[in-house]
């Protein structure tokens, strides 16, 4: 029973004895790093004797550069490898910013093209309906820019040959508003601004634009309140007219003290 007890001490000192031995291989692993896969390959088949011989050499060489950081090569390839992900990460950010610069772009040209698109076809309405109110003049709605020279009673030729001139400022963002020019008596002269016009004068241009929006984006309906109240006869007959022929697409309710008005209405109250 003693020797059993003797013999079980000796291997329990044996075994903390390498458990000691084994802690200290694992901290001089720390120490050591992360050892190149090529290392393992070159001296697989190398005794053990001589690599212990070897690795005292290379400790005794090595206490020479005792200040050197014995991690640095580990360090370097974490940070390597953090530095191709993080220009591996910068690579598709800056493709997603370029194509999203793209699709802003794409956008911005549809958006400019559709209220371009939208604009002439107003004024074109505007045009056909101002000569139908009033066969003896002309309208026009010309958009204003920025950056925009030209005389504002330019011909419509001209502007047509100043288009691609004036297309790298056709941005939306040059656009500072619309300037309608009409003329009531002739289609030769310059025409007047809405500043220049009476009040009969303001109120047709202004159902004369209401009427050329109506054609390109319709209402179901219209309640007009006395328009005609500062019209006079001719002009309170081509309105009427006008709403008469409208009225096939969309409902009119008006409020009138006048009889030229009431000539093509269809019901009373």
């Amino acid at each position: 029973m003693r020797k059993m007890q003797k013999g079980a001490e000796r291997y329990v000192s044996r075994r903390n004895l390498l458990f000691s031995k084994k802690e200290d291989c694992t901290k001089n692993i720390r120490e050591l790093g992360v050892l190149p896969e090529e290392a393992f390959e070159k001296y697989k088949n190398t005794s053990s004797e001589r690599l212990l011989k070897q690795i005292h050499k290379v400790n005794e060489e090595l206490k020479k550069y005792s200040h050197v950081n014995k991690k640095a090569f580990e360090q370097y390839s974490n940070f390597t490898k953090q530095r191709d992900s993080l220009n591996q990460r910068k690579d598709e950010l800056d493709a997603s910013e370029e194509a999203i610069r793209e699709l802003i772009q794409t956008l911005d040209q549809r958006k400019d093209e559709a209220i371009e698109r939208t604009f002439k076809q107003v004024a074109k309405n505007f045009s056909d309906v101002f000569l139908k109110l009033v066969p003896a003049g002309r309208g026009r709605l010309i958009m204003q820019r920025k950056f925009d020279q030209r005389a504002p009673d330019v011909d419509d030729e001209d502007e047509d040959e100043d288009e691609d001139a004036d297309h790298e400022i056709s941005d939306i963002d040059n656009y500072t508003g619309v300037m309608i020019q009409v003329s009531f008596n002739s289609k030769m002269d310059e025409g007047l601004r809405m500043q220049q016009l009476s009040g009969g004068q303001k109120s047709l241009v202004a159902l004369t634009l209401i009427f050329a929006i109506q054609q390109c984006d319709p209402a179901p309906f219209y309640l007009f309140d006395e328009i005609d109240a500062n019209l006079d006869a001719a002009h309170r007959t081509a309105v009427a007219s006008m709403i008469h022929s409208l009225s096939e697409q969309a409902q009119f309710i008006t409020t009138t003290f006048r009889p030229e008005m009431l000539a093509n209405a269809d019901k009373f109250y």
